[in-house]
């Protein structure tokens, strides 16, 4: 309930556990045991592309291993002789300790065991990064059957190019089992690393951290538009909170008329992109229900009645005609369902402990949210629901204070604010719990959402 008071007062501020009815909600990701496993030797460069590999090798080890698609098989196994061509592969298979390597069944066999491999080179071709990269399936058992990826890649001749090259690689390899890359996806967050509260973005690996608005003042809650194209956001620039809306590319206020309100917060865009939901103390300064609005703001309408503390309004993003939102009709805050007409409201959450943050998985059946279930009050973790079984997973354990979790467009990471490092900072996980990857360091880092 705390976090809703705080909105009504505008003050600026491991392993599963599986429910018992339905342990199948884990099979979010692919098991590990149906993973294959993938060798990605370290390429080089020739010449003046040698000096960007460093970069380029860590973010093709990153984005294939955090995909969620593939086992790594480590490098530590690896031959000596690692090809960087097609050519380079024995044309008979030979026993010869100065080929090893050279042969398919060096990288199919023990000790590295692998199902596929990558591998290639980088150039400096008229002034352009090339890179020449291959995948492999190591079963097919010669060479001339067992090219599945074969491509030529252009970037800058610097570290950008190189790590752009090397994400449009990986998300080559990862298409192969029909995973998603989220090169080109974007985290947004709040950061008070300006000594101010303002948005910020950055690449879903945690580089090229941005920073959106620049009012000097409490900017919070953001919200991405599904073409990724717009975002919204809640601001104390004119004193009580009130709702932003900015285009993306470029930077640019797009004025969202706000209702006169002490508390106008909480946006979030419906699945088509057209109408924006949000929490509002309107006419009377009641704090809060939902209400939803045309993009500009105007033909603003109510969806939950008075008398309640409702925020955090999030729409289906598969159906369009439902939405979950945090609310404490019940007492502590919980999470609750209803339709987008208002009607058919119902608890998700049991009314043990709080709830709230929930986010819509893309295939609108399932929610990850935080809840202080086995807890003290305010000792949030990650979990996810099944919403139509009401079974669940939780992703974390203890370690601080976890909150505001997203999903990525792929529905297998998450991206969520956690304290496990004494400050609260971003992460990034699978959505079985493991893989957790800290994305910020620089001052306190909150409230992410991943959008296109």
């Amino acid at each position: 309930m705390k976090r809703l008071i705080w909105i009504a007062a505008g003050v600026a501020g491991a392993s599963l556990i599986l429910s018992a009815q339905n342990p199948d909600i884990a099979g979010i990701i692919t098991k590990d045991a149906g993973r294959p496993f993938i060798a990605i030797p370290d390429l080089k460069g020739s010449g003046d592309a040698q000096s960007f590999m460093g970069a380029f090798n860590q973010t093709l080890w990153d984005d294939v291993s955090g995909a969620g698609t593939y086992r790594m098989a480590p490098k530590t196994m690896y031959p000596l002789n690692v090809p960087q061509q097609p050519s380079d592969f024995a044309q008979t298979p030979t026993t010869a300790e100065s080929y090893r390597g050279r042969n398919l069944s060096d990288w199919s066999g023990p000790p590295v065991n692998a199902n596929y491999l990558a591998f290639g080179y980088t150039a400096v071709q008229n002034g352009v990064l090339v890179l020449y990269g291959w995948l492999y399936d190591l079963s097919r058992g010669t060479t001339a059957n067992a090219q599945v990826v074969g491509k030529r890649y252009l970037g800058s001749v610097d570290e950008a190019g190189a790590r752009k090259v090397a994400h449009e690689f990986a998300a080559d390899i990862i298409a192969v089992f029909g995973g998603q890359s989220l090169f080109g996806t974007h985290i947004y967050f709040v950061s008070d690393r300006t000594a101010h509260k303002e948005i910020w973005v950055m690449d879903p690996d945690g580089k090229n951290q941005k920073q959106v608005t620049h009012f000097n003042s409490v900017s919070i809650e953001p919200a991405v538009s599904p073409d990724g194209a717009r975002i919204a956001f809640t601001s104390y620039y004119h004193t009580n909170p009130a709702i932003f809306v900015f285009s993306v590319d470029p930077v640019r206020d797009l004025r969202f008329y706000n209702q006169r309100a002490s508390v106008n917060s909480s946006p979030s865009f419906t699945p088509d992109g057209k109408q924006i939901i949000y929490s509002s103390s309107a006419p009377n300064d009641r704090c809060c229900r939902i209400f939803i609005a045309n993009l500009d703001g105007t033909g603003w309408r109510p969806l939950t009645s008075m008398g309640s503390l409702d925020t955090e309004p999030k729409v289906n993003p598969k159906t369009g005609r439902e939405m979950v939102f945090s609310s404490g009709r019940s007492g502590p805050e919980q999470i609750y369902k209803m339709n987008i007409d208002g009607g058919d409201m119902e608890r998700l959450s049991d009314g043990t402990g709080e709830a709230a943050n929930a986010s819509w998985h893309p295939d609108g059946q399932k929610i990850a949210y935080a809840w202080t279930r086995g807890y003290a009050t305010g000792a949030w973790n990650i979990f996810i629901m099944d919403v139509a079984s009401r079974s669940y997973i939780q992703l974390t354990h203890g370690e601080g204070k976890n909150e505001h979790p997203t999903w990525a467009p792929d529905g297998k990471h998450l991206v969520f604010a956690s304290t496990r490092g004494g400050r609260p900072q971003i992460y990034t996980m699978l959505a079985d719990g493991t893989q957790v990857q800290q994305l910020t360091t620089a001052g306190h880092n909150e409230r992410p959402v991943w959008g296109k």
